[in-house]
């Protein structure tokens, strides 16, 4: 075990977390709501894999998510963000070719664009999947290409919300990038959890922003070339700014808005 995964471990025996954005946000985002309850074979499942992640460090929940049982059932979802790199880099040593979902929105940064592609060579990831809505959808929903400045919820839900609920509609589960420090909401995620008919392991659930630079730093992974920029928190390019000195790192996120998430949390997808 690695010096960074082993921090890593030791950390889940802290119960005192703390929330970076703990001042942000008018409701719990509903991907951190309650999504479904399960039924008695799921609840079985979710109990039997519980009890498999209890003292596992990152790595080794991303291996129960990806191996055995779990074997060919799950994706990753993935923006190619900031904090991706880390993530992305154990799935693909778990397994490279794992489905990585990636919402290409037609809005995204070029810069975005670019690190995905390199990361994907880096990485050797073998199975990244752009998804996007269909030309049919862009006709009816947005033709002109400005739907963004007139009503971002409709934008997010078509660009994204549909065709990731597609795309992961044939999966028994996915692997998130969610963490404890982000949100009041995520404070009391637990490893695995079921959300919405699908199993969900947050292998990152304990790690802090000091973690994921430490392992970033320590596998030579490549930075999102916005983040030196003033980006922490990179999204779509007509709703992300710059973060200003003494703001918390999705402030730059829709400003100005009475919104604090994309479209993907109003399912059970997105989180790296």
């Amino acid at each position: 075990m690695s010096s960074v995964n082993e921090a890593a471990a030791k950390s889940a025996t802290v119960s005192k977390v703390s929330v970076i954005d703990a001042a942000r946000g008018v409701m719990p985002r509903a991907m951190d709501r309650a999504g479904g309850q399960p039924d008695a074979q799921q609840a079985a499942r979710l109990a039997a894999l519980s009890a498999k992640a209890d003292g596992l460090n990152a790595q080794q929940i991303i291996e129960l998510a990806l191996t055995g049982e779990m074997a060919g059932q799950t994706a990753v979802v993935s923006s190619f963000g900031a904090e991706s790199a880390v993530l992305l880099h154990m799935v693909a040593s778990v397994d490279p070719n794992t489905p990585i979902l990636f919402l290409n929105t037609g809005k995204l940064f070029g810069e975005t664009l670019r690190y995905r592609d390199r990361l994907q060579d880096i990485l050797g990831l073998g199975d990244v999947r752009s998804l996007s809505p269909s030309l049919e959808a862009r006709q009816a929903a947005d033709p002109e290409g400005t739907l963004w400045s007139r009503d971002t919820d409709a934008c997010c839900n078509f660009r994204k919300v549909v065709p990731l609920a597609r795309a992961l509609a044939p999966f028994a589960a996915q692997i998130t990038g969610r963490k404890r420090f982000q949100t009041r909401e995520r404070a009391a995620m637990q490893p695995v959890e079921f959300h919405d008919g699908r199993l969900r392991f947050n292998p990152l659930w304990q790690w802090s922003l000091e973690q994921l630079e430490a392992y970033m730093t320590a596998h030579k992974l490549p930075r999102h070339p916005l983040v030196e920029d003033g980006y922490p928190s990179i999204g779509c390019m007509p709703c992300t700014r710059r973060v200003q000195a003494g703001e918390d790192y999705r402030a730059g996120r829709w400003s100005g808005l009475d919104k604090d998430e994309c479209g993907i949390h109003l399912t059970d997808g997105g989180g790296i």
